[in-house]
């Protein structure tokens, strides 16, 4: 194995750092079966590549980084100090590559694979665990990565590719997306139980324009819902406090420190009275999205089936 002088040109500093990453990656599972048998022919065997390629893809290697790797005789090779300190190198990415490799794998495997499912807190005591559960009637071993998070933060993880579907409100409309309306969920305000308003059962939402309201910060898809609904009923609402997460805001509620529009809760809390709202008709659409043009794994097209076989069934009775 002679050298020859490289066709191409030598990496120049200014270019190295680019470059180099796109130079050394093909060829590192080449250096190290050479480096491996210390032999050309058997590694060319291993690989299934001729020998001529073989060995000038290790001299190219060796002109591109300015060191020699192997000492030669014949097509009997031996590692340099540089091969040796290289291979050491060279043997941890291609197991790190391997490693990802079996990691993807595994993730998109039908039976086992795993679902990044994003949805609303909302969601998580109740919806999400009963969903879950039921899905893996039939699919015992997908994993799931679960996380929660308000509408407007999980979009932005779809698009950036750390979810596969998301579980959110409002369904959103947007041309990168596919989201598809799932169910209805009917939204109370809720009133201190010593509140003026607590011995009714209904009650129309502009009769509450006076009160202070606690709601979620803005971005949040429930906040939204929140002015709109107040806008139709006439009225701008005055807040004095805004949170992350709806169980705080009844909290708030139970504390007297204001009323609030929420969906109703797994479990009843003390201190509060929740009414029905008769106008406007205060509901929010709960709908699944998804990346269009994205391509699904097994478990992920699976869980998809499933979450839209749910239509107008999602929510707990």
């Amino acid at each position: 194995m002679a050298h020859e002088r490289s066709s191409g040109p030598r990496l120049s500093p200014s270019s190295y750092e680019e470059d180099i990453r796109a130079v050394l990656a093909p060829r590192l599972a080449y250096f190290e079966a050479v480096a491996r048998h210390e032999h050309v022919t058997r590694a060319a065997q291993e690989l299934g590549v001729p020998q001529s390629t073989l060995s000038r893809a290790m001299v190219r290697l060796e002109v591109d980084l300015g060191v020699a790797l192997f000492a030669r005789r014949g097509r009997t090779v031996s590692l340099t100090p540089a091969g040796r300190t290289f291979l050491g190198s060279a043997e941890r990415a291609l197991a790190e590559v391997e490693k990802a490799a079996d990691s993807v794998r595994a993730d998109a495997d039908p039976t086992a694979g795993r679902v990044s499912f994003g949805f609303l807190h909302t969601m998580g005591s109740e919806t999400v665990p009963a969903l879950i559960r039921a899905f893996r009637v039939d699919h015992p071993k997908v994993r799931f990565q679960l996380v929660q998070n308000y509408g407007e933060a999980m979009i932005e993880r779809l698009r950036a590719g750390g979810l596969d579907l998301c579980l959110t409100s409002p369904v959103p409309d947007a041309p990168d997306l596919v989201a598809r309306r799932l169910d209805e969920q009917r939204l109370r305000l809720v009133v201190p139980d010593d509140h003026r308003l607590a011995s009714r059962r209904r009650i129309r939402l502009a009769e509450a324009a006076d009160e202070t309201f606690v709601t979620l910060e803005p971005g949040y898809g429930l906040r939204r819902i929140t002015d709109d609904l107040c806008a139709e009923a006439g009225f701008t609402p005055r807040v004095a406090f805004e949170g992350e997460e709806a169980e705080t805001l009844r909290g708030l509620v139970a504390a007297g420190l204001g009323v609030a529009l929420l969906p109703p809760p797994a479990v009843a809390r003390p201190g509060v009275v929740e009414l029905t709202v008769t106008a406007p008709r205060a509901a929010r659409e709960i709908g699944v999205a998804w990346l269009d043009g994205h391509p699904d794994t097994p478990p992920v097209a699976a869980f998809k089936r499933f979450l839209l076989s749910r239509r107008g069934n999602l929510l707990p009775d």
